[in-house]
Order: C-alpha cells, then sequence, then structure tokens
C-alpha cells in the first residue's frame, strides 16, 4: 500500500460496510460448519442461534446504553502524542464494554442451560471486565490517560487468574496439565509447570488483546473472528463453550454497530480486557493453546511491538536521557497510521490477516 495515501483516501470501503461484510461472512461461516457438524442452526446448540442472538443483543442494547455514558460523560481522553486524527474523537464514550459483555455472558450461561464450564469462563470474563472498568472509571474522573496503577492492574489480573486456576484443579483430572500438540500423536507433559503457564496465558492475552483496542473496530472485529474460530474448533468436544465463544463473538459483531468508524462509542479496558480473558479461559479449559496462539496472532504481534520499543528506547537512551525509537509509535497499529495508512486500512488488513489465521487454525486442528 502507498504509505502517502491521505487518511481520507485510504480506502474504498466504509466503516459501515466493512462491518456488514464481517457480519455477512461470519454468519456464513456459522451456517456452513453447523451444517458440516450436523447441528441445526435454529437450535441453541449451534454455532448460527448464540452468534445472531447476540448479535442483535448487543446492538439493541447500544441503542440503549450510549446515550446513558453520554449523559453520564464517559469521553474518552485521547493522548496528545498519538495520530493527529485521533483528537477529533476526544468526548466519544467509553466502557462499552458494559452493555456487550454481558449481553454474550448471559445469552451464553442462559443458551448453554448453566452449564458449569460456562459460567466458570463468563464469571473470569466478567471478572476481567470489572478490572477494566475500574481502570476506565479511574481514567473518567482523573480526566487523563492514566488509571489505576499498572502494579495494581497486574495484581488484580492475577488474583483472578489464579482463582480460575484453582477452579480448574478442583474440577479437572491432571490430564489437562498435557498440552495437546495437533500434528502428533501424544501431548506435551507439563505436570505442576502448566498452572503458572496457565495463569501467564490469561493474564498475558487480556493484555494482548486490549493493547489491539486503539482503532474503530479493530479490537471487536478481530477478537470477534479469533473467538468464533476457537468456538468451530471446540465444538466437537465441548459443545457448551461452542455456545459462549459463538454468543460473545456475536457480542462483538453487535459492538460493532456502534464501535465501526466512524464509532459512537468505545470498548475501554472494560470490553478489551474482559475478551482476552474469555479467549484464554476457553482455550485452557478445552487444552486449545495452540490454537489459541495461532489465533492470537495480531495481538502476539501488537504485545512484541510494545516490548520492542521499550526495549530499543532504554537501549539506546543517551546521557540526556533520551533514546531511539524503533517505531513511529507503538503498538503497531498506530505505527502503520504514522506512515499514511488510514483507519479503515489498518482495520481492512488486520480482519483478513485474523481470517487468514483462523482458517489456518481450523484447517490445521479441526480438519
Amino acid at each position: 500500500m502507498d504509505a502517502k495515501i491521505s487518511p481520507d483516501q485510504g480506502s474504498n470501503v466504509s466503516g459501515i460496510g466493512l462491518a456488514s461484510l464481517l457480519a455477512l461472512s461470519l454468519s456464513t461461516a456459522a451456517l456452513i460448519l453447523d451444517w458440516l457438524g450436523n447441528r441445526l442452526p435454529w437450535h441453541t446448540d449451534s454455532l448460527t442461534m448464540p452468534f445472531l442472538l447476540c448479535a442483535v443483543g448487543a446492538a439493541a442494547a447500544g441503542n440503549w446504553v450510549i446515550p446513558l455514558l453520554q449523559a453520564l460523560k464517559t469521553g474518552q481522553i485521547i493522548r496528545e502524542d498519538g495520530p493527529q486524527a485521533h483528537l477529533r474523537k476526544a468526548g466519544t464514550p467509553t466502557m462499552g464494554g458494559v452493555f456487550f459483555i454481558p449481553v454474550g455472558v448471559i445469552i451464553a450461561c442462559i443458551l448453554s442451560n448453566f452449564a458449569q464450564d460456562v459460567v466458570a469462563v463468563s464469571g473470569l470474563t466478567l471478572s476481567y471486565g470489572l478490572i477494566g472498568w475500574i481502570d476506565d472509571w479511574q481514567i473518567l474522573r482523573r480526566k487523563s490517560n492514566k488509571g489505576i496503577s499498572p502494579k495494581m492492574k497486574l495484581a488484580l489480573q492475577i488474583i483472578f487468574a489464579a482463582c480460575f486456576c484453582l477452579w480448574m484443579m478442583l474440577n479437572r483430572d491432571f490430564s489437562i496439565t498435557n498440552i495437546a500438540l495437533p500434528w502428533v500423536s501424544f501431548s506435551l507433559p507439563l505436570g505442576l509447570m502448566f498452572w503458572p503457564l496457565a495463569g501467564f496465558v490469561l493474564v498475558a492475552e487480556s493484555n494482548a488483546t486490549n493493547l489491539t483496542d486503539g482503532i474503530d473496530g479493530l479490537a471487536g472485529g478481530t477478537v470477534a473472528i479469533a473467538i468464533f474460530a476457537l468456538g468451530a474448533v471446540i465444538a466437537p468436544t465441548s459443545p457448551d463453550l461452542m455456545i459462549f465463544c459463538a454468543a460473545v463473538s456475536g457480542s462483538c459483531l453487535g459492538f460493532l454497530a456502534h464501535n465501526r468508524n466512524p464509532a459512537r462509542v468505545f470498548m475501554g479496558d472494560t470490553g478489551s480486557l474482559a475478551l482476552g480473558g474469555a479467549l484464554a479461559a476457553v482455550a485452557l479449559l478445552t487444552n486449545s493453546l495452540v490454537a489459541l496462539f495461532i489465533l492470537s496472532g495480531i495481538f502476539f504481534v501488537e504485545t512484541l511491538s510494545v516490548m520492542a520499543q521499550v526495549s530499543y528506547y532504554k537501549a539506546t537512551k543517551g546521557p540526556d536521557g533520551k533514546g531511539k525509537r524503533l517505531f513511529k509509535m507503538a503498538p503497531l497499529h498506530h505505527h502503520l497510521e504514522l506512515t499514511g495508512w488510514s483507519e479503515l486500512q489498518v482495520v481492512t488488513v488486520f480482519y483478513i490477516i485474523a481470517a487468514i489465521l483462523a482458517t489456518i487454525c481450523l484447517t490445521i486442528i479441526k480438519f
């Protein structure tokens, strides 16, 4: 792509067009996968029904909640050192996770008849959403980009991750500590080392998803694709959690009805931390860490870009205390913006990459 394309001319597709294309693609995929899995799409134990029900429910909930967020003056604080085009977004309501996350969780619990695994994953999802809500609220209260301290946020994430791991210890046999490898006929036995890995996956995935939330429709769409594909992978062995994945994916799509470019609302940490926690929790319970790693490719690269930026800056710091930047700005999506890409260009390319990763995952692991 030509880096000189202006932000206003960078894409031939509109925000609503891109979101509509994603909705059509995921709906079609749900119908096809249900057909291949001998599931009736109008039944609750399918991919299609939870997906569509939550998409409509989240979109409808947004119509009621967004005006309330505006009335409460929950306008986003925009970083002045970021892309200048983002400054016009100042005042757009944040905390959108408060309406679309509960829609997915509640409908998933109802459709799965409150299956134990779904309730547990829902609890972890809402717990991480609570951490995000506290952070978002502190940002709004202080009218700055700084919410709760990084140490406090990390501590809360670790505490909730430990609680979830403890629940797994009490409700799963020791075989859960064997990581299934899709290309070979044996599993990788981790033993007690599985539990610190599980905690790390929960914390790392939630933070990686959080870093990806920075452009209209980016996190919502990429997570919708990733968790939908994860649901398709685990469908034969974990139908209840398949329902949960389909429901959360549908809720993300319903959120995009309001978050696609130009966004009427942002998900905030309330949504992004919850989504990352949901992905990790499902993968851990279903022994799908390899699938999670593939599907989280975008989130992984976004995180690496931040780590590389910080490390390079510290390594090149001179006597004046200033270092050099590896990227114009991290995470990667902001670097692409500052090199001339429009928001819609970035989102379109990331959606395509997410779809490719989902296809690879389904091909390698499911089929």
